[in-house]
């Protein structure tokens, strides 16, 4: 199922907003490839994209939480630790197996699954945070 962005995902902090954004549109893209049976084709690069932009992207938000001293800091980033542990898994199923058609559909539904709830949640809350720190 693809995720929708719409404001319930929206952090409102546009740098995290529009980093969630190209996620969610690489992950799509993915379930697309999927339903037009190019799936195994395009799982590994969206693992490869993952690979560099995840490190960006965490990174970012846990420089704004050490920045504004976010008390739910360590919280936060054991969730990422858990995505890189679970993403680095993936990638050596992926190597070792080759992108098959289990693989594909297991990545896709976790991708999901993790990132819109992460967003929805997590995010959500750091963003509200941020902004209170704005105010």
């Amino acid at each position: 199922m693809a995720i929708q962005w719409n404001s319930s995902l929206a952090t409102g902090v546009a740098e995290i907003d529009n980093q969630h954004q190209e996620l969610i549109k690489r992950i799509n893209n993915l379930l697309e490839a999927m339903r037009e049976g190019k799936g195994k084709e395009t799982l590994e690069k969206i693992i490869s994209f993952l690979d560099e932009y995840v490190i960006v992207h965490f990174g970012t938000e846990e420089e704004y939480m050490d920045q504004y001293n976010y008390p739910e800091y360590s919280t936060h980033k054991e969730e990422h630790q858990s995505f890189t542990v679970y993403f680095n898994n993936l990638k050596k199923e992926l190597a070792s197996e080759g992108p098959t058609s289990v693989l594909v559909i297991q990545t896709q539904r976790k991708l999901s699954e993790w990132w819109e709830n992460h967003i929805a949640l997590l995010d959500k809350k750091l963003g509200e945070y941020l902004i209170s720190k704005h105010e």
